[in-house]
């Protein structure tokens, strides 16, 4: 059996080379996206550190504060002081105090549910998420991780991202599919691949994405880019609402969202 190399790992599909200097914010990262507790045996093969090299690494994290362990059950879990930096965050992120108060407005006008979402190292992150008032199941919420391919969201990120970073997440996507299934679906996954890069060039010349039912079944969503500058992909806007309730308004929704997602770029080029 291989042993993984320590200066380099995977998060989520995405190969990075780690530094030396850089290892202990890759525990970090890894514990901080799970979710949910995580043992070290998990955390192990997540960051392909030796156990020794990993405690050591944790030892400083908690000293700070940065992570806590369960008194108990030996699980690593986000500490008090990520709240802190969490809250920084809300409170002092040019891309929020830009977008706060446009997404409540969003809400209010739309009556729906509306989330700013981002990518981050092979993943789809939701900065904020404002519910309305109305009843709405989803998984979206706020620092909960989802696909790059799936979903109005996913779909406007790599729409509107670099060519180079879209091409690096479909053939990722490609490779996971083809690890999952058997040879004989190789064609059919690849014209899955032709069809979505050519609804990616769609989206891009029309300036927003919808999906339904991709994420959450019975769910409809629009998103729309967010920049910083001219062509700096930051985020994207998106509301979300029950399929039904929304085919009689989608392009009122789909012109609330754009509009409103442009007046936060409009903010962010000062």
């Amino acid at each position: 059996m291989s042993i993984p190399d320590p200066t380099s790992h995977s998060l989520s599909g995405e190969s990075i080379v780690i530094a030396a200097s850089e290892r202990v914010l890759q525990v970090l990262t890894c514990i901080a996206r799970q979710g949910q507790p995580v043992p070290v045996r998990e955390l192990v093969l997540l960051t392909g550190l030796p156990q020794s090299t990993l405690y050591r690494h944790l030892l400083v994290l908690k000293k700070w504060g940065w992570v806590q362990e369960h008194a108990n059950s030996g699980l690593y879990e986000p500490g008090p002081l990520a709240v802190q930096l969490a809250h920084g965050f809300d409170q002092h992120s040019w891309l929020m105090q830009a977008a706060s108060q446009e997404i409540g407005q969003l809400v209010q006008r739309s009556g729906e549910s509306v989330g700013l979402l981002c990518y981050l190292h092979g993943q789809v992150v939701c900065l904020d998420m404002q519910e309305s008032q109305q009843a709405l199941r989803c998984s979206f919420a706020k620092g909960r991780a989802h696909g790059t391919v799936r979903g109005a969201s996913a779909k406007a990120l790599l729409a509107f991202s670099s060519a180079e970073l879209r091409q690096s997440l479909l053939d990722q996507n490609f490779l996971e599919q083809q690890n999952q299934h058997d040879q004989q679906n190789k064609h059919n996954r690849r014209d899955q691949r032709e069809v979505l890069e050519l609804e990616l060039v769609e989206i891009n010349r029309r300036g927003y994405a919808t999906s339904e039912n991709e994420v959450d079944q019975g769910v409809w969503g629009v998103s729309a880019p967010v920049f910083a500058g001219r062509t700096q992909l930051v985020a994207t806007l998106t509301l979300m609402a029950p399929a039904q309730r929304s085919t009689l308004r989608q392009q009122e929704f789909i012109s609330m969202t754009r509009a409103a997602a442009d007046r936060i770029s409009r903010v962010l080029q000062f």
